[in-house]
């Protein structure tokens, strides 16, 4: 492997001085597409064409110039593939570039097939390169040529090995301030394998902490954007994060990539129909968030549809009156109710066989009759209200208030399901005036989507992509798998890092639940973003957390982990001290306690003039993060403070604690008082 250092090798240095200048080529290029896009844009305003195709075509140019336009700051490359077989040279970047749309490219973008051998080819089997060469890039660059500081080339026909890249150790290295950055530059095989799976299949990443799991579900979406633009686009793309602050760290890799018109959402705000201003106790949210809460609602919404009775229906027709007997309606809403519809499709099939019954008696009496004849009859108020009668309209908050505030309608929908402690359990303690006036939890949030998934199906995604997907319950699964009916999952987690009451503890339960019980596992147990030494605390934890997840191992020698004892008296001083010893390094600092400590701690940190931010502030060199909000989060070096307060604070507190210990990058050091849990 060729050295990076230019200064010891002249070659290297005149190499590195052409890379420069195409660089500077290739932001020039960049430049005219940019403009090039925005005068297409204003070409396009006075094309010839129908009013529809002009929209579309409008729309299609404007955003592709907003993207452009978008595009953040930046190197247009990191790496360069050179052909074995033939005189031809290809530099890896995030987006084309060419200098003319028939022009050979410039760049080549980084999800391009050509591209695979970028990150596949090896010594081993060299794919047809002779030559892989990675650039360094100074840290922070915003794309000046001047900060290409070095390359390093791996001869793959002489035998080189890419474990020994200095560039792409150093890039994995460096410290981690402000939002995630993207790892298209670093992409290891096994990360391309899942990155570049197929769209129709869904995958489940079982990935360790620091194996990049969340960076390869979003370079996944990247991927399938750019090779499946319309059939995504279409049905859209959804990024689902365990929380505002998740998601705000991980912001900027798609727009990165160039991919800007994804929707990254929690899935409280999908399913928010309603303010949440109420609050369950533990043991109803449970119950609430069980599986069997979707037959009680679903017995619950259908227990409204009733057979009829009387004399029959009359349809007023001018003069004449069409009668249908009360046997064929029954027959009709039987017949509907047994092919258990989405409810409000159910409602439509009523109306329509009964206007179909009177269709045939007319036709019988007077032959074909036209269209306009059919709508006026679906129209007639008659036919309305038999079918408000029968299979009235509804909302889910009726469905659900209902369910919540009448013991007798919650126990005919939840006979044999629910035991009457249960019942009495998720029963309102003071039931609202009416559903408008209620005071709905998070928990009747995911039973208000089940209804609304009962009576008429979402549109759903093209694709989603679900992080932490091991804390999410049951009846979260249902939801994601209603908007994912049509499309496809990538689906990512880690079951040691599951913290709620209901988190999964196997994957095929919970991909069970999401609706893809067929979906592989593909566990990802290198890592490359936690310290050996890190990582050997976190193996010691992990066997008393009751899970079946495989011990991770990591790929970095370096990192520092310090175990700092102190009394119960002496704990402030020693957190303050921690922080102070993690400021003389490079890098972030993540001060992370148990969230009944963070006041306390802040205070101290405070007190001895140290500047603390808070877990949204991405730009900060001291982060004071409340463990319960820590999950997805990474810091160079990580204050854990008193641990056993951490386990005990919740059912779940080692896995949470294990999320803690598992955010440093480059060092660790645990304060703490009282004996370690571990």
């Amino acid at each position: 492997m060729t050295s990076t250092d230019p200064a010891s090798h002249p070659a290297l240095h005149h190499a590195l001085h052409l890379e420069r200048a195409h660089h500077d080529t290739c932001r020039a290029a960049l430049a005219a597409m940019v403009e090039g896009a925005q005068e297409q844009v204003v070409t396009g305003e006075d094309v010839s064409a129908s009013g529809a195709d002009a929209e579309v075509l409008g729309f299609q140019l404007r955003s592709r110039a907003k993207e452009m336009r978008e595009l953040p700051e930046g190197p247009l490359f990191f790496g360069r593939l050179d052909s074995a077989t033939e005189e031809q040279t290809l530099h890896i970047g995030r987006l084309r570039i060419s200098e003319h749309p028939a022009a050979p490219p410039l760049v080549v973008d980084w999800r391009a097939p050509v591209s695979r051998a970028f990150y596949q080819a090896s010594a081993r089997d060299p794919q047809g390169v002779a030559v892989r060469r990675r650039f360094g890039w100074a840290p922070g660059s915003t794309g000046d040529s001047a900060d290409l500081t070095g390359l390093e080339d791996e001869h793959l026909a002489e035998g080189d090995d890419r474990a020994g890249s200095d560039i792409v150790l150093r890039e994995i290295e460096r410290p981690r301030l402000g939002p995630m950055r993207d790892i298209a530059a670093t992409i290891q095989p096994e990360q391309d394998d899942l990155v570049r799976g197929d769209l129709r299949v869904s995958v489940c990443v079982q990935g360790a902490p620091g194996t990049g799991k969340t960076a390869v579900g979003l370079h996944r979406a990247a991927y399938l954007l750019y090779t499946h633009p319309q059939r995504i686009r279409r049905g859209g793309m959804l990024i689902l994060g365990p929380n505002r602050t998740f998601l705000t760290y991980i912001s900027q890799v798609l727009p990165a990539l160039g991919e800007t018109g994804v929707r990254q959402s929690t899935l409280q705000e999908e399913i928010a129909r309603q303010s949440v201003t109420g609050e369950d106790g533990e043991w109803a949210a449970r119950i609430k968030h069980d599986v069997r809460m979707s037959e009680v609602l679903r017995r619950a919404l259908y227990a409204r549809v009733c057979l009829g009775e009387g004399e029959g229906l009359v349809v007023p027709d001018g003069a004449y009156r069409w009668r249908v007997p009360v046997g064929e309606l029954v027959r009709i809403v039987a017949g509907v109710r047994a092919e258990e519809p989405p409810y409000g499709v159910g409602r439509e099939r009523v109306r329509a066989r009964v206007v179909a019954c009177v269709r045939a008696q007319a036709e019988r009496r007077e032959g074909p009759v036209p269209n306009s004849w059919v709508r006026r009859i679906e129209r007639a108020r008659a036919i309305s209200a038999y079918v408000d009668a029968v299979w009235p309209r509804v909302r889910p908050e009726e469905v659900v208030a209902e369910l919540l505030t009448n013991p007798v309608a919650l126990a005919a929908a939840a006979d044999g399901v629910l035991d009457a402690d249960e019942q009495k359990a998720v029963l309102w303690n003071r039931p609202p005036r009416s559903w408008k006036s209620a005071r709905w939890s998070a928990a009747d949030l995911v039973l208000l989507d089940e209804v609304g998934g009962l009576i008429e199906h979402p549109e759903g995604y093209g694709h989603v992509v679900v992080d932490e997907a091991q804390d999410l319950s049951p009846m979260e699964c249902r939801a994601i798998a209603r908007r994912a009916a049509f499309g496809s999952l990538t689906v990512l987690g880690d079951l040691a890092q599951g913290t709620t009451p209901w988190a999964a503890r196997t994957w095929g339960e919970q991909l069970a639940h999401l609706g893809r019980p067929d979906a592989a596992i593909v566990p990802l147990t290198t890592g490359f973003r936690v310290p050996e030494a890190v990582v050997g605390v976190a193996n010691r934890l992990l066997g008393l957390l009751d899970v079946d997840v495989p011990a991770s191992r990591s790929l970095r020698r370096d990192g520092e982990l310090r175990v700092r004892e102190a009394g119960s008296d002496d704990l402030l001083r020693a957190v303050v001290a921690a922080v102070r010893d993690a400021l003389e390094r490079e890098g972030s600092v993540g001060v992370i306690a148990a969230d009944a400590d963070v006041s306390w701690v802040r205070t101290a940190l405070h007190a001895a003039g140290l500047d603390v931010a808070g877990p949204d502030d991405l730009g900060a060199r001291v982060t004071l993060v409340p463990a319960t909000l820590a999950k997805g989060l990474e810091y160079d070096h990580v204050v854990a403070v008193e641990p056993a307060a951490i386990a005990e604070a919740e059912e779940r507190g080692m896995h949470r604690l294990y999320v803690v210990l598992t955010r440093a990058v480059s060092g660790l050091e645990v304060v703490h008082g009282r004996p370690l849990p571990f």
